[in-house]
């Protein structure tokens, strides 16, 4: 392979003049580099945060603003629910997928409730009130959610189900728009400011410099066309995002999501993982995605949705990512709701804002005739509807455990929204860090001065998601890499 100077280390010794120095340099302000900038200030040290936009926030701006957090929180209890560490282990274990790290998760459920007080204590704030209609976010400003699919099966008879979605209070919130994620970085970078954080904006970062023991000792990057220095006294904590938006990373190690990336943002282009790729740093998961499916929950719950053999794959009241990885990943990207006239009616009057409500595709008189515009093969969609329709009217889902407020037959007239190609997603692998945010070569070590977290790392998800897992481990394991940074 052709070296990549944009990333090919830059000896220290060549290095004349540093245009900045800070104890801690920080690339990245979205949530994890202000987790990292809050507690590296707290710890004594003079920090610089390196942002390649004209402003802070990064993807956790634009996000509906889930934190993942459990254990028995403050706000868990003040909405009457229990839950404990060992509870929401058994959930992590089961739900971030194959390979996930059970020694990570341990250690992040162990420390949520404290990380909760935490962002309380950085002025996020939380109404104690909880939402329990479906959805891929609440609708007001309701702080407490199901966000894994925590209540559904299989993971309602693995771990007691408790909502674990922690959404920072917002006024005049508009999904897809405006959410919640903005009230998470504002106090957070408020609080880092306060501490003596400082920033420079429409900087990209490019070059990790090194010395000629191994250390690094800053950045090289870019600013409106000319190229700085940043020196870094005691560490760089690299928080540049996921490699969502990096075409050629996609398509050499996640090829399954390429041309749909989703829930991201352009700037997550993977450039600190390949920056600390070129000082021999170690990987993990980099397979691993998050898949989230174009279509209103509301929606979804009111009808079954169908494979390309007419047959029920998931149970349509679960976590609408985990929908979306089955579709993508065990069906082809191929899925149709088949949803009746009533049904359709009900979820277009629910509290849903409507963003992604689909009209049926086809809409007939019977199954049969359904099946037949569709194209599904002779009958196979006439024996799912059927068994589904038998076992409904007694309130069971025996084939598939959807909850029992959900179910009532499919009647007529009857539709089919045509879900194919409908699904999108964002990479879950990166740099393969301590649990102090230190970066790790593939030779085990870590990279002397050089730190990591958020979605630039290999964090609580692999094979599988949860809504607010990249705010939550991005923040948690963000205040370790800037705490660790700031020691030297």
């Amino acid at each position: 392979m052709t070296p990549q100077p944009d990333v090919v280390p830059v000896p220290a010794a060549s290095i004349t003049s540093w245009d900045h120095e800070a104890d801690v340099v920080i690339a990245g302000y979205g949530v994890a580099g202000a987790a990292a900038a809050v507690e590296a200030t707290r710890a004594g040290a003079d920090v610089l945060v390196l942002e390649r936009t004209g402003s802070w926030g990064g993807a956790a701006a634009m996000a509906g603003g889930f934190i993942y957090l459990g254990g028995g929180t403050p706000l868990q209890k003040a909405c009457g629910f229990e839950d404990s560490v060992d509870n929401m282990a058994a959930f992590l274990n089961a739900a971030m997928g194959p390979g996930a790290d059970e020694r990570r998760i341990a250690d992040y459920c162990a420390g949520s409730v404290e990380h909760f007080d935490w962002l309380v204590g950085c002025d996020v704030p939380f109404k104690a009130e909880f939402f329990g209609e479906p959805g891929w976010e609440p609708m007001g400003d309701q702080g407490l959610m199901y966000s894994g699919g925590e209540n559904s099966y299989p993971f309602n008879t693995i771990a007691t189900p408790a909502p674990r979605g922690h959404v920072p209070q917002m006024s005049n919130k508009k999904q897809g728009e405006s959410s919640a994620g903005y009230m998470l970085m504002k106090p957070l970078v408020e609080t880092a400011t306060a501490a003596g954080a400082r920033a420079i904006y429409d900087i990209r970062v490019q070059n990790l410099i090194v010395e000629s023991d191994g250390r690094v000792a800053g950045i090289r990057a870019r600013q409106y066309g000319t190229e700085l220095t940043i020196r870094a006294r005691r560490g760089v904590v690299l928080a540049t995002g996921s490699f969502a938006y990096n075409e050629a990373m996609v398509a050499q190690y996640a090829p399954r999501i390429a041309g749909r990336p989703a829930a991201s943002i352009e700037q997550h282009d993977g450039q600190a993982i390949r920056m600390a790729q070129a000082l021999g740093a170690d990987l993990a998961h980099m397979d691993a995605t998050e898949v989230a499916i174009f279509i209103d929950p509301q929606q979804l719950v009111r009808g079954i949705l169908v494979n390309g053999r007419g047959q029920r794959f998931v149970a349509e009241d679960t976590y609408p990512g985990r929908v979306g990885q089955l579709t993508l990943y065990h069906q082809d990207n191929t899925a149709y709701l088949i949803i009746d006239g009533d049904a359709q009616e009900a979820a277009m009057a629910s509290l849903s804002p409507q963003l992604m409500m689909r009209p049926p595709t086809w809409v007939c008189e019977s199954v049969a005739d359904l099946e037949t515009e569709i194209g599904l093969a002779p009958g196979c969609l006439q024996a799912t509807v059927a068994a589904y329709n038998v076992a409904a009217e007694r309130g069971e889902d025996p084939l598939l455990h959807k909850k029992a407020q959900w179910l009532r037959p499919i009647g007529s007239p009857v539709g089919a929204v045509d879900l194919r190609e409908s699904t999108g997603g964002f990479t879950l692998g990166g740099l393969q860090t301590t649990l102090d945010g230190e970066v790790l070569h593939v030779s085990g070590a870590p990279i002397p001065g050089l730190y990591a977290a958020g979605r630039s790392t290999a964090g609580l998800a692999a094979w599988g998601y949860a809504s607010g897992v990249s705010l939550g481990d991005g923040s948690f394991y963000g205040r370790r890499a800037g705490r660790q940074a700031a020691k030297g």
